[in-house]
């Protein structure tokens, strides 16, 4: 296993320069060999915990498990990847944690903020590469973006408020009040609500807030605010209940514009959006980098490297809306 190398990898360093290593890196599996090929690789086992079951948290893992095998990292050939789901429950995933700590994985991958912070609180002997975490600095789980300082590092799915209360500026021109409902128990998402009350400021836009501590709470949430429209972050809690934002927005006839792409095609208006397979797809390249050889200490957070326009006219048209035509033009997505 790869991880049997860090101990002598790290007095190597230590010898060659008279200084500390981290020990959170992996030393290179290649050999020598650049091949890529997986026959080139050492074996590396990876423990990896999302946060809920929905598409975009899915296409995020399916994407790491493409970009790793790109890489020369296959699964079932050289990579062992464990992944758990603790379905937003916080004992099953300190549950999750915990055994991910006694195990002998080389390293793990958290999807979403909450498992990041679970990993990143009791595990610090081995690399953690983290996606779909908003903010990590506020997250308490590196020092800052270009020098993250510990043996955590990933990528983030921060997205521009601004423009995304523009979407939906441009789709109803007299908007006033938009509302968000989110989660209290996650970070990322008061972060995001935060920013999106002092962007609407800006914009001449009332965000209201409600917020909620699971899925269940989500309707009710909804209902109580009196606004022209709603917003739905980056907020897994929410998004895992999507269902319930959409038909509150249909039956109050009001816009709903949200942060993903799968949330559009299940009946939300429009998302200007991560592209979260692209999203895993570039987690992926900061794995293998750490497992050849990189310390998460110095490698940067990555920010996504592309924003799609997805709406959805159909859905607009049963909130009462209609899409305007150059907004339509300008979609990358169309459901």
């Amino acid at each position: 296993m790869v991880r049997n190398a860090v101990v002598g990898a790290a007095l190597a360093l230590a010898l060659l320069v008279g200084g500390c290593a981290t020990g959170t890196s992996i030393p290179s599996a290649t050999d020598g060999d650049p091949s890529g090929s997986a026959a080139s690789k050492a074996s590396v086992s990876i423990g990896a915990v999302t946060f809920v079951s929905h598409p975009s948290l899915d296409a995020v893992y399916e994407g790491i498990k493409e970009g790793l095998a790109e890489a020369g990292y296959v699964e079932g050939e050289n990579l062992t990847l464990d992944l758990q789901n603790p379905q937003t429950d916080q004992a099953t995933l300190s549950n999750i944690v915990n055994t991910f700590a006694a195990s002998d994985n080389d390293l793990f991958v958290a999807i979403a903020t909450p498992p990041a912070q679970a990993l990143a609180q009791v595990i610090q002997d081995r690399p953690i590469v983290f996606a779909s975490v908003t903010d990590p600095v506020a997250a308490g789980l590196v020092e800052s973006m270009d020098n993250p300082g510990g043996n955590v590092t990933g990528t983030s799915d921060q997205l521009p408020t601004d423009e995304q209360l523009a979407v939906i500026q441009r789709i109803m021109p007299d908007v006033k009040t938009v509302g968000i409902v989110y989660s209290s128990a996650e970070v990322n998402a008061q972060v995001q609500a935060e920013a999106a009350v002092e962007a609407g400021a800006e914009l001449g836009i009332e965000v209201k807030t409600a917020t909620i501590t699971n899925s269940s709470e989500v309707q009710q949430a909804a209902e109580s605010l009196d606004v022209d429209a709603y917003f739905v972050l980056v907020d897994n809690t929410v998004v895992s209940a999507m269902e319930s934002m959409i038909q509150v927005a249909e039956q109050r006839q009001r816009l709903l514009v949200t942060s993903d792409p799968d949330s559009v095609q299940r009946g939300a208006a429009a998302a200007l959006a991560t592209d979260y397979r692209a999203q895993g797809l570039q987690t992926a390249g900061i794995i293998a980098r750490i497992i050849e050889g990189a310390d998460p200490a110095d490698t940067p957070v990555e920010l996504q490297e592309s924003l799609q326009l997805v709406v959805n006219p159909a859905a607009a048209e049963r909130m009462g809306l209609t899409i305007p035509d150059e907004v339509l033009a300008e979609a990358d997505s169309t459901y």
